[in-house]
């Protein structure tokens, strides 16, 4: 599986390639949100992995614009904001995973997983712990 990530901390993206099993390779490690639809033009990735918070752009943002354009890409996002409100503005954009950073090492896998398959994927937290994961999963991708 071909994975794209943009994140503006170059730790994080070595963080992520370092827990990828076999089958998942990093085609392209993004830290400006400038270079992103020249790059899933040219690496078709099967999953791009976006921050939330950029500086020059949102992750949201960015997701709904993937999706408006036809990216077949599926999006997960890795973020520190562990809030009901991002996870549901996330999957509004068009997102199919929704991972905290904090739990990147155990929560990832599983994340990509879930959005090959069709299905969607939200780290657990406390900041969510009042939802209901029925709620923010609903079972498939739309």
């Amino acid at each position: 599986m071909r994975v794209l990530v943009l994140d503006d901390h170059p730790g994080v993206v070595r963080h992520v390639a370092g827990v990828l099993p076999e089958g998942f390779e990093v085609v392209a490690a993004l830290q400006d949100a400038a270079a992103l639809l020249d790059a899933v033009e040219r690496q078709r990735p099967d999953i791009i992995l976006l921050d939330i918070t950029l500086p020059s752009d949102s992750g949201i943002g960015i997701a709904s614009r993937l999706r408006s354009g036809g990216c077949p890409g599926r999006v997960v996002f890795l973020t520190v904001h562990d809030d009901a409100d991002y996870v549901r503005a996330g999957f509004a954009a068009g997102g199919t995973g929704y991972v905290v950073k904090a739990r990147l090492a155990t929560d990832l896998v599983p994340a990509l997983e879930a959005a090959l398959e069709g299905r969607r994927f939200v780290s657990p937290g406390s900041g969510r712990d009042g939802l209901g994961h029925e709620e923010l999963l609903e079972n498939s991708i739309r």
